[in-house]
């Protein structure tokens, strides 16, 4: 049985929503998603720096590294609409903070707690015993998104640590969606430059601790079910950014799991896409105020086809969730 063999057993499922496989009394029976946000990361870092696990990865994975951020190229409002499904106009995070008001306008809709929705609190209400964990190395991650979404959220000091302790309780609990926000190459830049001998090293440092997430996949027999998603939220130029430059706002997008059809996506992925990409993988229903599109482009024919059929399934065919799981797997499976 191969990967798309897997998840095609798996959408069906979804469409029928948490009382088929989310119960607290039951193991997530869904597909797995992590999100590895390199902070910093730019086009450059990975196309001059040694970077083999990336490398590998993207031999198995949709992947561009031609997807835009939004403007300013700042961290806030970028990894804000790689969570959150919208730009600037939209979620209202203009900048980081520190000069100003990060929020400097009301959003165009909220959450319970007054955040602009998130993918974290969209999977906490559709999916309410799901496991979401957040780590992260950078404090001002955690501002952004609905503070009750996620089962964790820590903030540990340096990518190793933070990277140390997403493996960790990964290895323990298995949640639904994982976001690890590594933040040692933005450091680099800021200290050294985005073109130093520093920054590369920092950016192969990167490449080595998402080589640590993809190993304890393979150990763990999980990478079947498993979604991985490397990308950025800016690049830069000399030691900073926020200017407007195709070297800052152009980010890699990588994307590797059950169903991708490997290969250059070839057309347009803005970073606000990556919530509803993630929300297509796990058949919730996106806000009407997010902007972005799922990259249909990054999964294969079977998987969409699969994934569009499922949504449309009927109570009755989730009162029989084995037989549309086993009517799935003859649909996914190969020689």
């Amino acid at each position: 049985m191969g990967p798309k063999t897997i998840l095609l057993a798996i959408v069906p499922a979804l469409a029928c929503g948490s009382s088929l496989f989310a119960q607290t009394a039951e193991p997530w029976r869904g597909p797995h998603v992590i999100i590895i946000g390199v902070d910093g990361l730019s086009v450059d870092g990975i196309n001059t720096g040694q970077v083999p696990r990336l490398r590998e990865l993207m031999a198995r994975s949709a992947w561009t590294l031609e997807a835009r951020g939004v403007m300013p190229t700042l961290s806030s409002p970028n990894w804000a609409s790689a969570i959150n499904g919208a730009a600037p106009e939209q979620h209202g995070i203009t900048s980081n903070g520190i000069l100003r008001h990060m929020v400097e306008f009301q959003p165009a809709c909220r959450a319970d707690d007054g955040k602009f929705p998130t993918i974290f609190g969209v999977m906490r209400s559709e999916y309410p015993a799901s496991r979401i964990a957040v780590f992260h190395d950078w404090r001002g991650f955690a501002d952004l998104l609905e503070k009750r979404a996620p089962d964790v959220m820590k903030h540990e000091h340096g990518a190793a640590r933070t990277t140390e302790a997403a493996i960790a309780y990964w290895k323990e609990n298995r949640p639904a969606l994982t976001f690890i926000h590594l933040d040692n190459v933005d450091h680099a830049g800021h200290a050294h430059g985005w073109y130093s001998r520093e920054y590369y090293h920092a950016v192969e440092t990167a490449d080595g601790y998402v080589g640590q997430v993809l190993d304890m996949l393979d150990a763990l027999a999980a990478r079947e079910s498993t979604f991985v998603l490397v990308t950025s939220d800016h690049g830069g130029t000399a030691h900073g950014h926020g200017r407007n430059s195709l070297a800052e706002i152009q980010i890699p997008w990588i994307l590797a799991g059950p169903g991708i059809t490997p290969g250059k996506i070839t057309s347009l992925v803005n970073t606000f896409d990556t919530a509803l990409t993630v929300a297509w993988i796990f058949h919730l229903d996106p806000p009407q105020c997010w902007i972005g599109r799922p990259v249909r482009t990054a999964f294969s024919p079977s998987l969409i086809a699969s994934h569009e059929a499922a949504a449309h399934a009927s109570p009755a065919d989730c009162s029989q969730s084995g037989q549309l799981t086993d009517a799935a797997l003859h649909v996914g499976q190969t020689n």
